[in-house]
């Protein structure tokens, strides 16, 4: 392979001739720009010398405001462009862009530049996969939140016990054997061997019981089994044993939870923390470690592959089989403008988008190396609003059902995805299309009219106060839907308080149980993964468990009691009876009103990555790879 030589003009930072290896090379350059790593090149017009920097977002950082105060253009960085043929990498140089004050460099600088065509070999440069996502990151605590851009950054960071398949299946992830005792009341679970944290301890069977009883005191499903686990206790550092008091059929279905709040598995120093407050380290055993360093909220999340993670050997399936981190590092990029996100993805500077506008769809369909993907076999995504069932006037049922007569489906479907090829209209809270689906109490949601809900809530005693709404400004979906929501309350004549904020501020905000007066609320949109909603028992936004359970608080003992004899059933024929009867007692007392499901597929760079395992619910990111 050959190799360039020549001497800079400017008589700084010469190389000549080059060094003959790759590692020769970046010793010199480490010891004349003090950089390990260099993805990156530009010029200093101030000292003028070639400048190596980490990343454009280096060498911009340096060198920019120089450029800047010299008045001088600021230099375009070098990039790295690849020849497949050659396996090869090169830096490109635009001559015209490259500016000195009064005078032009590029003759001066044309035989020094040429000592930076490198042939540096593709595979020693770093895999990193950009992606695009339907959040910023705000929080990394995937257990106090039900936020789904926080329960994908904690399936990255983090492992479970089991992962429930594309069949929401079972299987086992961290666990390398167990058996169950044929009453069904003992089970014994072992974890498999070479599991441990990204600072190098092992996982114990300590982190484990704590981070489940963290866990099982915040999210719903945690809970409901929590409340037949009678004791957990370690038997040594690799197996622990679980005893309940009844039966429970949904044990390991609930430990391998592929819906936010996920079982993560935790050191126990973070699984110790109170429930209701955040962990401050994410410290996972899983195929990805959290750069927290450079963890930019409102611009990007950086995750390094943890090469000590020894995934298992199935193929993948949901969140089950092989995690395999298929790329060095992974940038959740935020980008809150889809129209920005889409000309990313087309011009090749991102790799994968979560979750495109369908109204980009056509478009995407048609863009060279671009593909979409669908998720799952169901609709991905329900829509619901939750209402305050602790402070007035939601804690009046009759005011909570007055809400229905706001909800046409089909104006939110609408707003939120357009085309009809993509969303369904569904009045139950049970996924239409899952093996639930019913029509118990949706006689709710036949009438639509806003005049009608206005008069309901005046005879239940509304007198025309504030009623405080959190309103997402940067979601692709919530947005638009909370303005359909808006726009309707306003015709039924309601007093509405528009509290408009990004969404990671609604998902602070919502934790709040204090009067709207006091920074609380008495309304907010979210979404549910279609897949979770689908079972009565996974599905944590139909559960009424009073303070114990999800921001909007209702309180049930009935639904409780359903969705436990949904657990306990032991023929298909008495869950689907019992799933009925669940989503008629909840819509009565209005755990949340839903406007229909949609589903986004997925866009990528087909020409760029392969290996995306699809998942309806949480992305997935492993097992993705470079091509």
């Amino acid at each position: 392979m050959r190799l360039f030589t020549a001497t800079l003009a400017t008589e700084t930072n010469t190389f000549s001739p080059l060094p003959t290896s790759l590692q020769n090379y970046k010793e010199s350059v480490t010891q004349a720009t003090g950089l390990e790593l260099f993805t990156n090149v530009g010029i200093d017009p101030t000292q003028r010398k070639i400048v190596v920097a980490k990343s454009t977002n280096h060498l911009m950082a340096a060198y920019g405001p120089i450029a800047k105060k010299s008045g001088c253009s600021i230099p375009t960085p070098f990039r790295a462009a690849s020849s497949s043929s050659l396996r090869v990498s090169w830096l490109r140089i635009p001559w015209n862009r490259i500016l000195l004050k009064g005078e032009s460099m590029t003759l001066r600088l044309l035989a020094g530049l040429l000592a930076l065509i490198l042939p540096l070999s593709a595979m020693a440069q770093e895999k990193v996969l950009r992606a695009v996502m339907h959040a910023d990151v705000r929080v990394i605590d995937p257990i106090w939140t039900t936020q789904t851009i926080a329960g994908i950054h904690g399936a990255l960071i983090y492992d479970t016990l089991f992962g429930n398949d594309a069949n929401q299946k079972p299987h086992p992830q961290m666990v390398g054997k167990y058996e169950i005792s044929p009453d069904r009341l003992h089970y014994s679970f072992t974890l498999r061997d070479g599991l441990k944290f990204h600072d190098g301890s092992p996982v114990t069977t300590k982190d484990v019981i704590a981070s489940l009883k963290r866990w099982g005191a915040k999210d719903g499903v945690g809970q409901r089994l929590m409340g037949y686990v009678t004791e957990m206790k370690a038997v040594d550092d690799k197996t622990f044993t679980m005893d309940l008091k009844e039966p429970y059929g949904m044990v390991l279905e609930s430990l391998g939870k592929s819906g936010t709040s996920i079982p993560a598995i935790m050191r126990e120093k973070e699984a110790l923390t109170d429930p209701q407050q955040q962990i401050k380290e994410s410290i996972g055993s899983g195929p990805y470690m959290f750069a927290k360093d450079q963890w930019v909220p409102g611009s990007k999340a950086v995750y390094l592959k943890n090469k000590d993670y020894q995934p298992r050997s199935e193929p993948p399936s949901g969140f089950a089989g092989g995690k395999i981190p298929g790329v060095d590092r992974i940038e959740l990029i935020w980008m809150p403008d889809p129209q920005t996100a889409m000309s990313a993805l087309i011009n090749g500077e991102i790799d994968f988008w979560e979750n495109p506008n369908n109204d980009f769809l056509p478009l995407l369909e048609k863009a060279k190396g671009v593909k979409l993907l669908k998720t799952g076999k169901i609709d991905s995504t329900q829509g619901m609003i939750r209402l305050n069932h602790l402070v007035p006037p939601f804690n009046n049922p009759k005011m909570r059902q007055a809400m229905y007569s706001l909800v046409n489906q089909e104006d939110f479907l609408r707003a939120i995805v357009g085309n009809p090829q993509y969303y369904k209209v569904c009045p139950g809270l049970l996924t239409c299309g899952g093996p639930y689906e019913n029509d118990g109490g949706t006689q709710w949601m036949k009438h639509y009219d806003p005049k009608k809900a206005g008069q309901l809530m005046k005879e239940a005693g509304y007198k025309g106060e504030p009623i405080t709404v959190l309103a997402a400004t940067d979601h692709n979906t919530i947005t638009p839907a909370t303005q359909v929501l808006i726009e309707a309350m306003r015709q039924a004549g309601l007093n509405v308080d528009v509290q408009s904020m990004d969404w990671g501020s609604v998902v602070t905000r919502r934790a709040k149980k204090d009067p709207p007066a006091q920074g609380g609320w008495n309304i907010f949109v979210t979404t549910s993964g279609g897949v979770g909603s689908a079972n009565p028992v996974l599905h944590t936004w139909i559960g009424a468990a009073c303070d114990k359970g999800l921001f909007g608080w209702p309180c049930d003992p009935e639904v409780e009691k359903l969705r436990n004899a949904f657990g306990m059933a032991a023929t298909e024929e008495e869950r689907k009876k019992i799933a009925k009867d669940l989503q008629t007692r909840a819509m009565d007392d209005v755990v949340y009103i839903p406007f229909g499901q949609w589903d986004t597929p997925l866009a990528y760079r087909a020409d760029r990555i392969e290996g995306i395992v699809p998942n309806t619910g949480l992305a997935v990111l492993w097992g993705i790879k470079k091509k």
